[in-house]
């Protein structure tokens, strides 16, 4: 897109975005990726704007009305803001708005490239996405759920953008979804039906692409799997022990941005320095999914292996007893310092991010928290426990209480019916407000939080001590760490998809794989028949995340990231999963362990990525629509 106007002769160029195709280009490139393309300029559609008549300018834009009448008064009349537009529309422009633009004669000369880019989603890394629908809890599931309207715009977004996730990788997916209850005794409700809706929209707009598109495959070539937030409503509240999720969780961390506080030069106050913690750090791409012990021992063996292999660290460090140096050293010292001083500050970064944690971790007892989440989620802990460690664990923050009430009461929904909630609520003392979060997780119950069932949310009964788990042990996992229990249910349900062993009337599939002859679609009269997953050996790109540990000199992760990008492997069919109502950090680490683990690319898509104080803010506004996401803070 932007490599479009080499064939004007103008070198510099304009680069011309609305609010959400500039989220677009920020989740996926950086400011010197777009110079190095000659954009000299990034503007804002709706911001008043110099005249640049020698100029070309690249329009990346939605094709809404609004955006093509800006774009149509800039370059109308006699004298046009800019020289030639290059115009790109993140998703399908319709026929209505095309036909304006071709019925003005003094735009059309003047339009270089007029095309359907199919980039409306935000990729959050190598294997994750979102639509960035923050209100979907509160438009699809909450309170004031029967605005239809906004119902079906929420819908409609979604399904549009995810629809162009496969026409950008040119894939047709089997799409499955979770159905609504068939059950005489209960009724269907809007909330129900999000997965099928959602589905259907997905559908329709991936039809179209099938005859808009060239190359576009006539059969499926991928799985794709919808379920909403009541399938796991624990995943976001829990306390997730990785290095990732902890940064997220324990840091006051503003998206990706963590402010690193390094000393001056001058020996005055630190200097602040902002910091991204994403794939182009090679040390976060190696620690990220980690245990933070583990993470915490390797930081400490890299520090120590750097310092003992590196000549320049060696002198810095004193490890010569302050002798003279001979001129041999001093160049050897001088030739490994620019490296010494980019490694060091790379790991300086993370032993300080760890040791923070490890702080945090240690000040607010998250340990013994986090043994009770852990036990309450497999059955180990019940009613007793809970109001144990609220009587004596008074000094915990009103947050830490809350996500605990919160988890009970997504496994033990009938301890807060009627007035049975407000007695916890005083002894956890905490607000109204706050309460309301736990009172709100029924919205996000699913169809079978009463009553046992193979879904999602299911909730299986202790005989013997009467307790009920809403996980089970996972005999295949290693427990090398303590508080590395949990899984999220996705990781269930994606397995089971692998071998084709997802419940037929759970989850259905809208097109079903016996509807394809030729690529033609047929007779869906069996739309609910299971597919064994077909495997097509396609060469896939290995995630830059999939690599072996390594050595820990401090080196290794910079050369595994250089070579990442030529590590091609025989993988099977794509596996996409899409969470309606947010994902979480524990959710996209999934998707990258069963990569590797089925040899099957697994990419997670939801409609935001939330950490646990978001998903709470979200959850309290089921109820309360006159509040908004700014005004509410945990």
């Amino acid at each position: 897109m932007l490599g479009s106007t080499k064939t004007s002769k103008t070198t510099w160029k304009v680069l011309i975005m609305d609010k959400v195709t500039v989220k677009v280009m920020s989740y996926a490139c950086k400011m010197a990726d777009i110079t190095e393309e000659g954009v000299s300029l990034v503007e804002d559609l709706y911001k008043r704007r110099q005249p640049l008549p020698s100029m070309d300018a690249i329009y990346f834009i939605q094709p809404l009305k609004e955006n093509v009448i800006m774009f149509l008064s800039d370059m109308s009349g006699r004298c046009p803001l800019y020289k030639k537009a290059f115009v790109f529309f993140s998703s399908p422009i319709s026929r209505e708005l095309l036909s304006h633009i071709k019925n003005d004669t003094s735009v059309l000369p003047r339009i270089g490239a007029l095309r359907e880019m199919n980039l409306e989603y935000f990729a959050t890394d190598s294997q994750g996405f979102i639509t960035d629908n923050e209100r979907t809890m509160e438009e699809l599931f909450g309170d004031g759920v029967e605005s239809s309207r906004k119902y079906d715009a929420c819908i409609n977004t979604m399904a549009t953008r995810i629809a162009t996730v496969f026409a950008s990788l040119r894939e047709l997916p089997y799409v499955r979804y979770r159905a609504a209850p068939l059950d005489v005794s209960t009724v269907t409700t809007r909330r129900d039906l999000v997965p099928t809706k959602l589905a259907a929209g997905i559908l329709n707009y991936i039809d179209n692409y099938a005859n808009t598109i060239p190359n576009f495959p006539k059969n499926p070539t991928c799985e794709l799997l919808i379920v909403d937030r009541s399938i796991d409503q624990i995943a976001p509240i829990i306390h997730e022990w990785t290095y990732d999720a902890m940064c997220h969780d324990v840091l006051n961390m503003d998206g990706n941005k963590y402010i690193h506080e390094i000393p001056s030069k001058s020996g005055g106050a630190p200097e602040k320095k902002e910091v991204l913690l994403e794939d182009h750090d090679p040390i976060w791409l190696e620690l990220r999914h980690a245990h933070i012990a583990d993470a915490s021992e390797r930081l400490h063996e890299k520090m120590t292996n750097f310092v003992s292999k590196n000549k320049a660290a060696q002198i810095s460090h004193g490890s010569r007893n302050g002798g003279e140096l001979s001129t041999r050293e001093l160049q050897k010292m001088v030739q490994a310092l620019p490296q010494y001083n980019e490694q060091m500050d790379k790991l300086s970064l993370h032993v300080e991010i760890a040791g923070k944690i490890s702080r945090v971790i240690k000040e607010l007892g998250l340990r013994e928290l986090g043994q009770l989440e852990q036990d309450l989620v497999f059955g180990d802990a019940g009613t007793k426990e809970v109001i144990n460690f609220l009587r004596t664990k008074q000094d915990a923050t009103p947050e830490n209480k809350l996500r605990l009430l919160m988890i009970y009461a997504a496994i033990y929904p009938e301890k807060f019916e009627g007035d049975k909630g407000l007695k916890l609520m005083q002894l956890a003392r905490i607000s109204p407000d706050d309460m309301n979060a736990v009172n709100n997780m029924r919205y996000l119950g699913g169809p079978d939080t009463k009553k046992a069932s193979s879904g999602g949310f299911s909730l299986k009964f202790d005989v013997l001590g009467k307790k009920h788990a809403v996980r089970k042990d996972r005999k295949d996992e290693e427990g090398t760490w303590q508080l590395s229990r949990f899984y999220p249910m996705i990781e269930e349900l994606i397995e089971k998809l692998s071998k084709g062993e997802l419940p037929k009337n759970e989850y259905s599939c809208m097109n079903d794989p016996n509807a394809y002859s030729n690529g033609t679609p047929q007779s869906t009269s069996a739309r609910n028949t299971q597919v064994q997953p077909a495997h097509s050996m396609r060469s896939r790109r290995t995630g830059t995340w999939a690599r072996p540990r390594g050595s820990d000199d401090g080196y290794s992760s910079d050369s595994m990231l250089r070579h990442a990008s030529s590590d091609f492997r025989k993988m099977g069919q794509r596996i996409f999963v899409f969470i309606v109502g947010g994902a979480t950090r524990s959710e996209l680490r999934v998707a990258h362990k069963l990569t590797n683990k089925l040899k099957r690319e697994v990419i997670l898509g939801s409609s935001s990525l939330d950490d646990p104080p978001q998903f709470i803010t979200k959850v309290k506004l089921l109820t309360n629509q006159e509040l908004s996401l700014d005004d509410l803070q945990i």
